[in-house]
């Protein structure tokens, strides 16, 4: 990960600390990071929850890879570098948010465990929650709306994950979706039934 180049910087603490924004939200902050092969169902589930959690009266916030890659991340490529430093700056970002007391759910394919696992790094126990979004790469293939699948298999997309460059799967994962066997309803359910059970959210 990228080193400290600024000097002559200090941290100041905030008047008002994480603990206030939470009792005031009457939530935790965490990062609900969701991960898995491109096409896998992350950003509709990660939004499907996110609209679910804000029905109920919660604060969320959904950080999606490609709209992150318009913006914060634009200047960044898919090689193994740009990658890495992909998700360095999403999970600085994620941190942020988490503290401000946001349910913060994320969708990025992420490939690399070490990678995710820095962004855990940042977190406290219980506040990095690692979602596998599983899916067989046939389904992903079946799904693909933007067509990716097809352009990586004709060579026109060079190091993409699942195809031409590797994905990673978590090895303990807080929570496993198995897409090809639960719907949308039932996997937004679970996770927020495990929101419930581990005091994120009343």
């Amino acid at each position: 990960m990228k080193e400290q180049k600024a000097t002559n910087i200090v941290w100041h603490e905030h008047s008002v600390k994480r603990e206030e924004r939470e009792a005031l939200l009457k939530q935790k902050g965490v990062v609900l990071w969701f991960t898995g092969l491109p096409s896998s169902g992350k950003s509709t589930i990660a939004n499907e929850i996110a609209f679910q959690l804000h029905q109920r009266g919660n604060f969320t916030y959904v950080l999606d890879g490609d709209n992150i890659r318009h913006g914060l991340n634009k200047d960044l490529g898919f090689s193994p570098e740009d990658r890495e430093e992909n998700i360095r700056r999403i999970s600085e970002v994620a941190n942020l948010f988490a503290d401000s007391g946001a349910i913060t759910t994320t969708a990025f394919v992420s490939p690399y465990r070490k990678d995710r696992d820095f962004c855990r790094t940042l977190l406290e126990e219980g506040r990095f929650i690692e979602i596998f979004v599983k899916t067989s790469l046939h389904s992903c293939e079946q799904r693909d709306p933007k067509g990716l699948y097809k352009k990586a298999r004709a060579g026109e997309i060079p190091q993409f994950t699942g195809i031409s460059a590797p994905y990673e799967e978590p090895l303990k994962p807080e929570i496993v979706l198995d897409t090809d066997q639960m719907t949308i309803e039932e996997e937004v359910e679970f996770v927020i039934e495990y929101l419930k059970k581990s005091g994120i959210i009343q």
